[in-house]
């Protein structure tokens, strides 16, 4: 028994959480590598399918949070972000997807609902 309690572990401790945001024109998964409890993440991957194309993408980042007072320890998640050369995806918490390229022109930014 205490073999199993400990694969089971083992096993979880690794697993990845994943989400997904389905808006009118995409669908994107979002699947959080790092260990559970974990504030923030490092290892986040996101693929995003169009619903019009079908065409899909496959990226890895990081989780978002806004700062606590020292300005330093992370406060409140605030979502996913994402980068591919001079294009940022943000999944953000709200179900807000944006595209960003070159740091101001928006491509995308659509509304979405989140199922777990």
């Amino acid at each position: 028994m205490k073999k199993f309690i400990l694969l089971s572990a083992f096993i979880l401790s690794g697993a990845a959480f994943g989400d997904t945001l389905t808006t009118e024109h995409y669908i994107v998964e979002i699947e959080r590598h790092c260990q559970e409890g974990s504030v923030t993440c490092d290892n986040v991957s996101y693929v995003g399918v169009s619903k019009i194309s079908g065409n899909r993408i496959e990226l890895n980042g990081k989780t978002l949070h806004s700062l606590c007072a020292d300005g330093v320890t992370p406060c409140s998640f605030q979502g996913y972000q994402f980068k591919n050369g001079n294009t940022t995806y943000k999944v953000l918490e709200s179900g807000l997807l944006q595209i960003i390229q070159n740091n101001e022109d928006v491509l995308v930014e659509e509304q979405g609902d989140w199922s777990y």
